[in-house]
Order: C-alpha cells, then sequence, then structure tokens
C-alpha cells in the first residue's frame, strides 16, 4: 500500500473533520451510527487510520488520524455528558429499555393476579362440591320413607 503525501494526509484530515462535525451536529447517514466506522465511511478513509499502528521492531506508533478518533470520541462523550442524543437510536433504546421494563412490571402483576383468580377457583369449586354434596345428603333423605306420619289439620278435614 503506497504512503500517504502530505496533501493526501491534510484532504483527509479536512474531509473526517467536515464528517465529525456531520455526525456530532445529529445528521446521520441512513444506517449510520455515531461511532468511528460511520465517521470513516462518511469521509471516505479507511477506518485503520483511526487506530494505533505496530511497528516492525513490535512498538506502537499512532495512526495517521487517531488524533482525530481521540477528538470524536472526547467531543461524542461530552455532548452525552450534557445530555445530548446524537444518535437518536440511543434514544430509542432508552425508550425500549423502559418500555421492557413496563412490560415485566405487568407481568408480575398479571402472574399474581393468575395466581389469587386460581385459589379463588380451587375455594370455589370445593365450597360447591361440598354444597353439592348437602343437596345430595338432604334430597336422599326426603326420599327415604319414614316413620313420621303426618296428621291431618282441621283446616285439612273436609
Amino acid at each position: 500500500m503506497a504512503r500517504l503525501t502530505e496533501t493526501d494526509k491534510a484532504r483527509n484530515e479536512a474531509a473526517i473533520r467536515v464528517a465529525m462535525d456531520r455526525i456530532l451536529a445529529g445528521d446521520l447517514p441512513p444506517g449510520g451510527r455515531a461511532d468511528l466506522k460511520t465517521l470513516a465511511a462518511t469521509a471516505g478513509v479507511t477506518r485503520t487510520g483511526f487506530y494505533p499502528k505496530q511497528n516492525r521492531d513490535g512498538t506502537s506508533r499512532p495512526g495517521p488520524y487517531q488524533h482525530l478518533a481521540d477528538e470524536f470520541t472526547r467531543r461524542l462523550g461530552e455532548l452525552r455528558a450534557a445530555g445530548a442524543t446524537v444518535d437518536p437510536r440511543d434514544t430509542q433504546v432508552d425508550r425500549l429499555k423502559q418500555q421492557v421494563d413496563e412490560l415485566k412490571k405487568r407481568i408480575v402483576t398479571r402472574d399474581e393476579q393468575l395466581a389469587e383468580l386460581s385459589e379463588f377457583r380451587v375455594l370455589a369449586i370445593s365450597r360447591l362440591a361440598a354444597q353439592h354434596d348437602e343437596i345430595e345428603r338432604l334430597r336422599t333423605q326426603v326420599a327415604k320413607p319414614s316413620s313420621l306420619r303426618t296428621m291431618q289439620t282441621a283446616r285439612d278435614l273436609p
């Protein structure tokens, strides 16, 4: 791969700064995020320039645009600390997390209600069964011939 000339490097740095300002202003490309990958794609440079390089002797040196990556990360952190949302996905993720929490609470409440209703159903069925048994016992008792005789009263006489 050919080395960057100073002219190319200056042109790329200018493109990165323009892309950085656009991204930090919230003007994200479709499908893009507020990250180095989107910054590199928007500026038209490779992402590897943002990361440190390894010399042949094993020592590391900064990438040609690493200082811009550090600046982007710092500015993005400052915006987030100030409460600004650069990436609308962050707002969406926060909203979805809140919805998930609310839904979990509703599920717990519904589970408690179902448990109470199940207990009530068992109690109601057992009471109905006991009442049914009592009715059956009384019906058999009435249907049994008994030694008691009914006497006619004065009203019943002709």
